[in-house]
């Protein structure tokens, strides 16, 4: 009986020491968002060659992959109302951003002027037609005139209210072709859709076309702007690259394509090609 016994002590001694050297698993810890290092820009198309290098820059400054989605600032604003899963909104009229936080769609102390656009009068190089001011599109041989759409495109919207001043915006209504951008209506006067057009300075520096500056005081001023977007959930990179556009390395990139910066007076531009 005592030897059964001392078997026993034995074998329960044996098991607690066993259940010692066993490590026990700690408690499973709640799941938490992690930085994937990827953040979505919704930006004005006239930014397409200047947002795509600075891009390029932050990328290769940070290891962050930016991912642009280029469109007319107006549908875009549509997409950030509808829960379009955007970080970062890059319009081309302030006014639009203005709207987004008085719904509190973006964050109101992340608002920041980033550059102020200008336009230009386009003329397709093979159309054999001539215009350098907004008086020459009156001339019958001129059959297309390409613009963005003024409804939901701020460069549209300038074309608009430059040939309202000059007094010809009725007179034109049957020859214009309105691009859903500034960038398709480039791609009309680029293929020759359109003879001629109104596009932003910023992506004016394309083999197809010739331009010409035409005087800010046709329009109200292209003061664009940024925001963060409310409900981003990215909102740390997207202020990283907002501040990195407003920066020592965005600006110059900006004002080689045309843009006037806050802060700087006007100059005469002569924008690289992309």
């Amino acid at each position: 009986m005592r030897k059964l016994f001392r078997t026993i002590l034995l074998f329960f001694v044996v098991s607690l020491a066993l259940l010692g050297c066993v490590p026990i698993a700690p408690p499973a810890l709640p799941a938490t968002t992690v930085e994937n290092g990827e953040f979505t820009v919704a930006a004005a198309a006239d930014l397409q060659f200047a947002f795509a290098d600075i891009a390029a820059l932050f990328e290769q400054q940070t290891g962050q992959k930016v991912t642009l989605v280029f469109g007319s600032t107006g549908q875009l604003a549509q997409q950030i109302e509808s829960g379009a899963p955007f970080d970062l909104y890059a319009a081309a009229n302030i006014a639009f951003v203005n709207q987004l936080a008085a719904k509190n769609l973006v964050i109101p102390e992340t608002v920041a002027l980033y550059a102020r656009g200008r336009i230009v009068l386009a003329v397709n190089k093979e159309s054999g037609r001539a215009a350098v001011a907004l008086d020459d599109l009156r001339n019958p041989e001129i059959r297309q005139i390409a613009i963005a759409n003024p409804e939901h495109a701020p460069y549209g919207l300038a074309a608009k209210e430059a040939l309202q001043t000059v007094g010809i915006w009725e007179q034109l209504q049957e020859k214009l072709v309105l691009g859903e951008n500034v960038r398709q209506t480039l791609q009309y006067i680029q293929t020759g859709d359109a003879e001629v057009g109104i596009v932003a300075l910023s992506v004016a520096a394309v083999p197809e076309i010739t331009w010409t500056l035409l005087d800010e005081s046709l329009h109200n001023p292209l003061d664009q702007a940024l925001a963060v977007v409310a409900s981003s959930p990215h909102a740390a990179l997207a202020r990283e690259f907002a501040l990195f556009i407003n920066g020592e390395t965005g600006r110059p990139i900006m004002r080689k394509y045309g843009f006037i910066l806050p802060g700087e007076d006007p100059v005469m531009p002569t924008p690289a090609a992309p």
